[in-house]
């Protein structure tokens, strides 16, 4: 899948707006802003990151809409969500596919070729289910030396 990063500079509001709607998603003010900072470059963050990254001390997105809005560009496709553990969540632009380490100490995702693994076979998902994919995460710890 072709990556739908906008690159390191300065993004123009109407491409974000552009992008926006061939995904299917109204533009505001606040989404073109979420989507500024989640599609600037490859980069894996969390919802309090994209908060912190788009109020810049300012405060004008609030932490609801961060998370709705998170969870809309999932739900349409522009982002993708990766589950570390249960308690760590974090967001990147869709790329080409791949999976992630994932440092139990210092919360950070390192990524990895989908094709540094193996899956051979998936069960047969229940009936009415489609399998969408497979999301790999290996938790990692640096070893002492």
């Amino acid at each position: 899948m072709e990556a739908t990063v906008l690159g390191d500079k300065a993004i123009i509001t109407s491409e974000i707006t552009d992008l926006l709607r061939k995904h299917g998603i109204t533009s505001t003010l606040q989404r073109v802003e979420i989507a500024q900072v989640m599609l600037a470059k490859l980069q894996h963050l969390s919802a309090e990151q994209v908060l912190e990254k788009v109020n810049r001390g300012r405060g004008i997105v609030s932490k609801a809409t961060v998370y709705n809005t998170l969870k809309l560009f999932v739900k349409k496709g522009l982002i993708k969500e990766v589950i570390a553990d249960p308690t760590k969540i974090f967001y990147e632009p869709k790329s080409v596919d791949h999976h992630h380490f994932f440092d139990v100490d210092t919360g950070d995702l390192i990524d990895f070729s989908a094709d540094a693994i193996k899956v051979d076979h998936i069960p047969q998902p229940p009936m009415g289910y489609s399998a969408l994919g497979v999301d790999v995460v290996v938790r990692v710890r640096a070893m002492s030396a």
